[in-house]
């Protein structure tokens, strides 16, 4: 059994394939259990209905949390044309309904669905876990109460149909985070004229992490019962991949440990950077800003003067002391 010391000390990521059936927090809910560990948590709500990339920070790797839950996401959606839900998708209730033959071409929809692609305003559906004056919205719409939600500025980066098999199709969607696909499968039914929801969602990526990285949940638990579910942890810097790495030696990683700053090589790129240790561990995502003033007058950092503004390393989450 292992001590509730070590298991504080485990940091890292879980990608996890989560099925249909199951609430993104009922994934977290198993993951704590399975661990033994209560820090753990999602970095992207999946819908029951939906499949897929569900990324899980556990441990003192959950700080990444607004980093990672920020990152664009992929799906692959099938919608089904002709008709339209309260809910954009088939667990509502009919708004638009026909029995006349679909006449849409699939030229036709994939000019439509090009229309969506850069960056729009989208409103999220009245049946989502977005808060209204405290209040969940999907509550206030099942109560009958009116919701009105504000459009948000999105990105769509690539869209691209799949399959065409009216009235249902199948597309690819790569866009920002903050995305419902069931709002766009919604609007680009309201912008054909026949209407359209949502009937299957799978995503296919979450920021850097694919379904190749990701494990089955039935397999995961698996692995908790036989105790060697730690070959699927993935270590936490690899959460931010795209980052660029700065290695510290074991003098900065003290420093930064303790929220001081360290100096920045004259000519470094403005940005944020994660801060690894020399054996690959993460210390810390690091800002670059303009270096203090000492109390002469002198700059604090040990770079020398240059023609370049002295910039120093800042601190801005540290994950162990």
């Amino acid at each position: 059994m292992e001590s509730q010391d070590i298991r504080n000390a485990i940091s890292g990521i879980l990608v996890v394939d989560k099925p249909i059936g199951l609430t993104s927090h009922d994934v977290v809910q198993i993951i704590r259990t399975g661990t033994g560990i209560r820090r753990a948590g999602h970095t992207g709500t999946l819908d029951p209905r939906a499949s897929g990339v569900l990324v899980v920070l556990i441990g003192p790797a959950v700080r990444l949390s607004e980093y990672v839950s920020a990152t664009d996401k992929r799906y692959q959606a099938i919608i089904r044309l002709g008709s339209s839900t309260d809910t954009y998708d088939a667990e509502g209730r009919f708004t638009q309904q026909t029995t006349e033959p679909l006449n849409i071409t699939e030229e036709q929809f994939e000019t439509t669905l090009k229309g969506f692609i850069g960056e729009i305003e989208q409103t999220p559906p009245a049946y989502s876990a977005i808060k209204v004056k405290g209040r969940h919205a999907y509550d206030m719409a099942r109560k009958g109460e009116d919701v009105e939600l504000e459009p948000r500025k999105i990105q769509v980066f690539h869209l691209e149909i799949l399959e065409w098999a009216p009235p249902e199709v199948v597309i690819d969607a790569h866009c920002s985070s903050g995305t419902y696909v069931r709002s766009l499968a919604n609007d680009v039914g309201n912008a054909l004229g026949c209407g359209a929801y949502l009937v299957g969602l799978r995503r296919t990526k979450s920021g850097r992490f694919s379904l190749r990285d990701a494990t089955p949940l039935r397999k995961l638990q698996e692995a908790f019962t036989a105790g060697n579910w730690y070959q699927y942890l993935i270590p936490a810097a690899e959460a931010l991949g795209d980052w660029e790495a700065l290695e510290l030696n074991p003098d900065q990683v003290d420093d930064v440990r303790h929220g001081h700053r360290i100096p920045a090589a004259v000519g470094t790129k403005p940005g944020m950077v994660r801060g690894v240790s020399m054996a690959g561990e993460l210390v810390a995502l690091l800002e670059l800003v303009p270096a203090e003033s000492a109390p002469d007058g002198e700059i604090s950092s040990t770079v020398e003067p240059a023609t370049e503004p002295v910039m120093e390393w800042q601190p801005k989450k540290v994950f162990y002391s």
